[in-house]
């Protein structure tokens, strides 16, 4: 889900009304427990997960307030995918009352269990401590990358374009933007919208012409990524309301005006890609039907006739070979997740991987879904997310937007297939181009190819090591507040920490949220030596660099240089304490700690 600066967007993206066909849902109970531990500037909430629950809503109230769900101010669900679960947005020394509640589906949850009293604590000029210790010679098991498979990108016409977006062109730099996801972070996959877009000019004099289609995948084929093929917008040629459009580029949203004619365009796609490149690499490719519809901006009709819609192109996809693999709902919010798998399963519909978005949290536990509905092997493609729905937010050029993504990355390791981040640049331009370098743009790296936090922190979790190791955190947030994803190679011990609340109130930081973390490493060599790289407000701050070199709406050619140089992360030497290290960790900030033989 794509926003904008302008006044009237938020009521634009309003979930649609039409929601007279619900699909019946399980009356969930509360969790069995719930806890409640008061910390300084924090209050860890925790709680037994419920079968069938795709996340949970936390309530809080004062003895004098009914309870009322926690807003951690993301723009977007408030919903959780699992316990715990950090409270922030308190005030200090303020007694409250806390509950959870389940979430069988986004738009529903059941009733809150009894609630339990913390207060959070008012600090008192000491730093909270906070001990990890890291198994460094269990087994282990295979670390899961969720950020490998997928990563999003501005419609893939634009690859082609030649225009000049402060100064830097286009075509050029959103291919090289796509080729460092795939060079550096390992990236497999990209998902964009618009591949019928008029841009694409499918229908040709003499009938479909494939001809741009073909340009765009020969370019991200010889960059080593697949696509995801969303089936989308509606080409002029076939839509039954060629007025309605949206995104400053004119995409079409109608639905067609014949199913007819949209499966025969559709089968034509399919049976085309299939020729030229080869069944079994298109075997390897997902086809996603349409983007957020149960968003009005983004689909005019209503939701039976978006059902039809993917009724008829998983029809024309299967023609072509039965092993192609055809998902949805692409929606937004986590929506219409159960609405599709329902009517699939009633009407025969085939469901290969079912797609959704979220932003500001991590990702739900839709497994849930897929397994009430028949659909337990179904894989699941969060095919956008990210820290805001906002474009133009400054949020998207934050560190705690970087620190976000390790928060999410880890939430979703070995229960999602892909955490798409949206997207890789900022040469995006669904609600205009780029006005300046640093405007709030969804790109992981600027127009010019700077990195920005978030890249950062996608480096930071491709130098992990492929065995994960177990670990325990203790102390005040530990586990909550502050989280670690430990990791082992042939000669090396690499922990990936950070230190983030989901509030976004506080994305410019808070002190009282500082804390100081005891690394124990038993069974390492204490002649190990120990290294930390960090993602702060001193090292990966594009922002920060930027206002040092004062940098005005675009750099000059000198100052391009010189924020490349001085935007990269920091590594610095840690002294050991026999087997321990100790280090501060602001909110927000990450650090890869790495140990290596001497």
């Amino acid at each position: 889900m794509q926003s904008d600066a302008k006044a009237d967007w938020d009521s634009r993206i309003a979930i649609r009304s039409d929601e007279s066909d619900r699909v019946n849902l399980p009356d969930l109970e509360p969790p069995a427990s719930v806890t409640a531990v008061g910390g300084v500037g924090q209050v860890t909430v925790d709680w037994s997960t419920v079968p069938g629950a795709v996340g949970y809503v936390i309530l809080r109230g004062t003895d004098s307030e009914e309870l009322a769900p926690v807003d951690h101010h993301s723009g977007d669900i408030l919903s959780v995918p699992s316990p715990p679960y950090v409270d922030t947005t308190c005030t200090a020394g303020t007694a409250y009352r806390y509950a959870v509640a389940s979430v069988p589906e986004v738009t529903v949850h059941g009733r809150p269990g009894p609630s339990v009293a913390a207060t959070p604590l008012v600090a008192d000029g000491k730093v909270p401590g906070v001990a990890l210790i890291v198994d460094a010679v269990a087994e282990g098991t295979e670390l899961q990358r969720p950020w490998v498979p997928m990563i999003g990108s501005e419609r893939l016409s634009q690859l082609l374009c030649k225009d000049l977006t402060g100064g830097r062109e286009i075509g050029g730099e959103l291919e090289d933007a796509l080729r460092r996801m795939h060079d550096e972070l390992g990236v497999r996959t990209v998902r964009a919208h618009a591949i019928f877009h008029d841009d694409t000019h499918v229908f040709g004099a003499e009938g479909y012409d494939f001809s741009v289609v073909d340009a765009i995948y020969d370019k991200l084929l010889g960059i080593g990524l697949r696509p995801v093929v969303e089936l989308g917008f509606m080409p002029r040629e076939l839509a039954s309301d060629p007025a309605r459009t949206v995104f400053e580029y004119g995409a079409i949203i109608s639905p067609p005006a014949s199913y007819e004619q949209w499966y025969d365009l559709v089968r034509a796609l399919v049976g085309h890609l299939v020729e030229r490149y080869g069944l079994e690499e298109v075997l390897r490719w997902d086809f996603e039907v349409w983007n957020e519809a149960n968003l009005e901006v983004f689909w005019s009709g209503t939701k039976a006739e978006w059902m039809h819609l993917y009724d008829v192109s998983a029809a024309a996809v299967k023609s072509v070979d039965e092993r192609l693999a055809v998902g949805g709902p692409s929606s937004a919010a986590a929506g219409w997740v159960d609405d599709l798998l329902a009517h699939a399963a009633a009407q025969g519909t085939p469901v290969d991987f079912v797609t959704t978005h979220t932003y500001g949290s991590p990702p739900l536990d839709v497994q849930a879904s897929l397994d009430r509905h028949g659909f337990s092997e179904a894989r699941i493609l969060w095919t956008e997310w990210g820290v805001t729905p906002r474009h133009f937010n400054p949020i998207n050029d934050s560190i705690f937007s970087g620190v976000f993504l390790l928060r999410g990355m880890r939430s979703a390791a070995g229960r999602i297939d892909a955490l798409s981040y949206w997207v890789a640049s900022d040469h995006f331009e669904e609600l205009g181009r780029p006005p300046r370098l640093l405007h709030g743009g969804f790109g992981l790296q600027t127009v010019g190819g700077l990195a920005k936090p978030r890249f950062h922190a996608m480096s930071l979790l491709s130098r992990l090591g492929p065995v994960e190791l177990p670990l325990t955190l203790e102390g005040d947030g530990g586990g909550s507040l502050v989280e670690a994803w430990a990791s082992r190679d042939r000669d090396r011990i690499a922990v990936l920490l950070w230190n983030l609340t989901l509030d976004q109130s506080k994305a410019d930081g808070a002190p009282d949220l500082t804390r100081e973390i005891t690394l124990s490493f038993a069974g390492v060599d204490p002649t190990w030596v120990a290294t930390a790289t960090w993602l702060n407000s001193r090292s990966g701050d594009l922002v920060a660099e930027a206002a040092a070199l004062g940098v005005g709406e675009w750099p000059t050619d000198e100052q391009w240089g010189r924020l490349a140089e001085r935007s990269q992360l920091q590594t610095v030497a840690l002294e050991r304490t026999g087997e321990d290290l100790t280090i501060t960790l602001e909110m927000p900030s990450a650090v890869l700690v790495e140990l290596r033989p001497s």
